[in-house]
């Protein structure tokens, strides 16, 4: 795991939050060689934090967007994207044209790692539960791409230079377990970061409230494998034990975006406009999928014409993996993302304006958690109830109302909770519309684990009914770790599952 030395671009969103954030983050990382930085943590907090938010808004946006069944391509993006189009796993793992999610991820943990460690020197345990959290939350995104990976040994510079690998299993417990040591730390801690603390300003119940739903979601997760069954309800049992319950609002991170270069929301940025409002290239060449099209006009669902322009009166979407060059699928006739500009200069659903905040689990995902768990007995609470305060959090967010009236659309009978046959594929189906472009990559991790919603594979996929399982090792991990990768043994898209994924 001794990486290339490279400037992962995203990050590039955290240097404006204090100035001094740059020094810290504005260099070539190599995750196993770190370098202390003489910053106080109120200066490298916000800076971490928001380069976590801008890794979930544009790297797992994109794959769980082509991924999880919400995105293909027009005709002028026929040429983007194309290793996740093709399922091509050595082209996503290729170190020059790949996309970084190991390099990503783990840098991400490295930037926590140095906040963890000099908080427990300053005895600042609010900032080192801060960074126990978010390093869970981070090595759960390394599990669900890659399976077994890293932890004991990671981050521990020249002195472990081939870091043995853990199953995802035994990570993802560990996860788990930092997560809880972390909201034990935040709830003692005496000294309280306020606008450092970009996601919740130093308030304690908040950041428990959070670290209980990442772990909700992380133990619904193993749902489907054998023998876990005694651990999550062990797992459930703390977290009730702790009280704080799961979140009751979206947790999202603002440090004050501008409309400037590298400063605007990310989000906004790169599928959207660009700081002199000039359409970006992805505007033109993303494009809703025809079945999610086809899954909004089946609800007749009004976030249709939130999120999306309409073509002649109509909403047109196009076919994930296309290569032939089709009118319909041009631009001009399909429907693009429904921003500001083309909702007369007022926000629209996804894309509301260049300073919106960037979430990391929002309320409608928190209570189509807690639904599941309850329909699965995990829990104590009204299934129902949290079904339909997930769709109503998911309303009131993209018409940015306090309390958008969703009762028509609940009443329907392929909506209403009580009409259901299968309760779970209704509730992940209705997280899946409510999770579109704002936390994508959760549907595919929801789609490999349930199947729900069947979505169609990729028409390029080089196997009938294939669809992606995992990432494989990048490349610089294979050429500076290799007897660690090759031990793993089969790691390809196509053929590998990671440890949860039992269907």
């Amino acid at each position: 795991m001794k990486y290339n030395i490279r400037k992962i671009g995203l990050m590039s969103f955290a240097f404006f939050t204090l100035t001094s954030c740059k020094d810290f983050l504005d260099v070539n990382v190599n995750p196993n060689s770190p370098i202390k930085e003489n910053l106080s943590l109120n200066a490298k907090l916000p800076a971490a934090l928001v380069t976590s938010a801008a890794y979930e808004a544009i790297q797992l946006n994109q794959i769980g967007g082509l991924w999880g069944g919400y995105w293909g391509t027009s005709n002028e993006g026929i040429n983007s994207f194309g290793a996740l189009k093709i399922y091509n796993g050595p082209g996503i793992r290729d170190t020059r044209d790949g996309l970084a999610v190991w390099e990503s991820t783990y840098n991400n943990l490295f930037y926590y790692k140095e906040i963890l460690e000099q908080a427990e020197i300053e005895d600042a345990k609010f900032y080192s539960g801060i960074a126990k959290i978010m390093m869970g939350y981070h090595f759960f995104i390394l599990v669900d791409f890659y399976n077994n990976v890293p932890y004991e040994d990671a981050l521990k510079g020249s002195v472990i230079l081939h870091p043995s690998y853990e199953s995802g299993k035994d990570v993802y417990k560990k996860s788990v377990d930092l997560i809880t040591q972390g909201i034990e730390e935040i709830k003692v801690a005496s000294l309280l970061p306020a606008n450092d603390d970009v996601v919740f300003k130093g308030n304690k119940t908040k950041w428990a409230k959070f670290g209980n739903t990442l772990k909700l979601r992380a133990l619904l997760r193993q749902s489907e494998v054998s023998g876990q069954a005694s651990y999550i309800t062990e797992e459930i049992a703390k977290i009730t034990k702790e009280g704080s319950g799961f979140l009751e609002e979206d947790a999202s991170v603002n440090p004050g975006f501008l409309n400037t270069a590298s400063k605007i929301n990310p989000f906004y940025e790169t599928y959207y406009r660009n700081n002199s409002g000039v359409a970006v290239a992805n505007y033109a060449n993303i494009r809703p999928t025809q079945y999610l099209i086809g899954k909004y006009k089946e609800f007749n669902d009004p976030r249709l014409a939130q999120n999306y322009v309409s073509i002649n009166g109509d909403f047109k979407g196009v076919v994930f993996g296309e290569n032939m060059v089709k009118d319909e699928y041009a631009a001009v006739n399909t429907s693009s993302l429904k921003g500001p500009n083309e909702n007369g200069n007022q926000p629209a659903g996804i894309i509301k304006s260049f300073n919106q905040s960037i979430i990391l689990i929002s309320l409608a995902e928190s209570n189509f958690l807690r639904a599941e768990a309850v329909e699965r007995d995990w829990i104590t609470g009204i299934a129902s109830q949290l079904y339909q305060s997930g769709i109503q959090a998911s309303f009131n967010y993209l018409f940015n109302v306090n309390n958008y009236n969703v009762q028509s659309y609940i009443n329907q009978t392929n909506v209403n909770y009580a009409t259901a046959t299968n309760k779970i594929e209704r509730i992940i189906t209705q997280k899946w519309l409510a999770l579109n472009n704002i936390n994508n990559i959760q549907s595919w991790n929801d789609f490999r684990r349930l199947g729900y919603p069947n979505f169609p594979n990729s028409v390029s996929s080089p196997v009938p009914n294939g669809y992606p399982l995992r990432f494989m090792y990048p490349e610089t991990e294979i050429n500076t770790n290799n007897q660690n990768v090759v031990s793993q043994g089969d790691n390809g898209v196509l053929t590998n599952r990671v440890w949860w994924d039992a269907n």
